[in-house]
């Protein structure tokens, strides 16, 4: 015989058999039953009242738009993305806008993004962040400086005042950018591939340029740093980039109202630097290798400097670019070294036949398509960049119209252009046997 529990579980299921048929009795005589999904008696909604549809939105391609404000801020935005990443650019805050006297200065200003400003601690500043969910950053470099975070799309517009606080240089923020941005440079004098770097930029401008001279200095004085921020961190010129922003009007306006007590500056860029073509070495044997770069002047266009640096590359070439440099790079051990201007001039010397272009197109389009679909802090990036470049921005679809653009003659005469200017070389490591650059600029003459 069956006691206890046991003879109760009929009767409990038959009490909820009977309970879920007289609700389904009950909608179908209501009419409005909602599709059964899950459930062979109940629907999802009535089992778990406020869940979100099962069926997700669909995508849709980035809709970009571009409004330049009366402070001369210019705000893009783009609907698409799902997280929302806004940055605020200033084209004339990297080291080469720095005066002699300000060298340093650039570094030193991006370790002090997010401090004591406005009114606002350092701490405040970083809370109201932290309590939006928001993740801050900031870089710099020789082109500029930007300072941005990553957010919820609906916390995008509230934390944009955030970006341009004035900072008032309280000495305990100084002091802890000021040993950041050592540090940063301690770093980057022990590591190959940015000496390397500082160094060919010394070669192609100057060292006593302000393009030339390296990114990664000292700490400036706090004189040099109020003077340079002065200048550099005003919004007039500055680009404003957003992700992921469903209405572009109703951003731009509350951008403005929460920037309008910014500081505006001057919105004088830096001046374009003189390419001149040179050399610079460092020995040092314990690398145990050599560090070869080799770069000329480039196209100003980046779709063009893009597609001959895929050029050198198919080329069997190391190659790389930046504004208004392209060139290649070579590591050989030092029993080989003597050989690396070879190495190098081989993948420069020929243009490039009208099958590698296309190559080249297709390769240098796909990598600048493929990086608007990657996070939402490269694709700000990139939206900036456009801005700065040409003055607005089209999305995917112009960047490609870009690319197609250009043309087999196009690149022959970027390849003739690039040619004819003065070579810049810089060597790093064990470079005892690596040639002169006199020897090597024989090669392009």
């Amino acid at each position: 015989q069956h006691v206890g529990p046991n003879r109760q579980e009929p009767t409990m299921a038959s009490s909820l058999t009977r309970t879920a048929l007289r609700a389904a009795a009950s909608r179908r005589a209501a009419g409005s039953a909602p599709k059964r999904e899950f459930s062979a008696l109940l629907s999802v909604a009535d089992e778990f009242p406020g869940v979100p549809s099962t069926t997700p939105t669909p995508a849709k391609a980035s809709s970009p738009s571009v409004t330049t404000l009366p402070n001369g801020l210019t705000v893009v935005s783009e609907d698409a993305a799902t997280t929302s990443t806004v940055t605020l650019t200033f084209p004339g805050a990297g080291s080469s806008s720095e005066s002699l006297d300000e060298q340093g200065a650039a570094l030193t200003n991006k370790c002090l993004a997010f401090k004591s400003g406005s009114g606002l601690s350092s701490l405040l500043i970083l809370r109201n962040f932290e309590d939006d969910g928001a993740t801050p950053f900031a870089s710099a470099d020789r082109y500029g400086a930007t300072v941005g975070y990553t957010a919820a799309p609906d916390m995008a517009a509230r934390l944009v005042p955030l970006l341009a606080t004035s900072c008032t240089f309280e000495p305990w923020d100084v002091k802890e950018a000021a040993t950041i941005a050592s540090e940063e440079v301690k770093a980057a004098s022990t590591s190959v591939p940015s000496v390397l770097t500082e160094q060919l930029y010394g070669a192609a401008y100057g060292a006593q340029t302000a393009m030339g001279r390296p990114y990664y200095s000292d700490p400036a004085a706090v004189p040099a740093l109020k003077s340079f921020r002065s200048k550099a961190y005003g919004i007039n010129g500055a680009v404003l980039s957003a992700t992921g922003i469903a209405d572009h009007g109703a951003f731009v306006r509350e951008v403005q109202e929460g920037l309008s007590e910014a500081a505006v500056g001057g919105g004088a860029a830096a001046e374009a630097a003189t390419y001149l073509g040179g050399e610079a070495r460092i020995s040092a044997p314990s690398v145990g290798e050599a560090h070869v770069a080799l770069a000329f002047e480039g196209p100003k266009s980046t779709a063009l400097l893009n597609v001959v640096k895929q050029c050198l590359e198919i080329g069997g070439a190391s190659s790389f670019g930046a504004p208004g440099l392209v060139g290649v790079y070579a590591a050989l051990p030092s029993a080989t070294a003597s050989t690396v201007a070879d190495v190098l001039s081989s993948a420069v010397t020929a243009i490039p036949s009208s099958d590698v272009i296309e190559r080249a197109k297709a390769l240098a389009k796909a990598d600048a398509v493929f990086a608007l679909d990657g996070d939402s802090q490269t694709l700000a990036s990139a939206m900036a960049a456009s801005v700065l470049e040409s003055g607005t921005y089209g999305g995917a679809a112009a960047l490609a119209a870009s690319y197609d653009s250009i043309t087999a003659a196009d690149v022959a005469a970027a390849y003739t252009a690039m040619l004819k200017s003065k070579p810049s070389m810089a060597a790093v490591g064990d470079i005892a046997s690596v040639p002169y650059h006199a020897t090597v600029a024989s090669r392009f003459s």
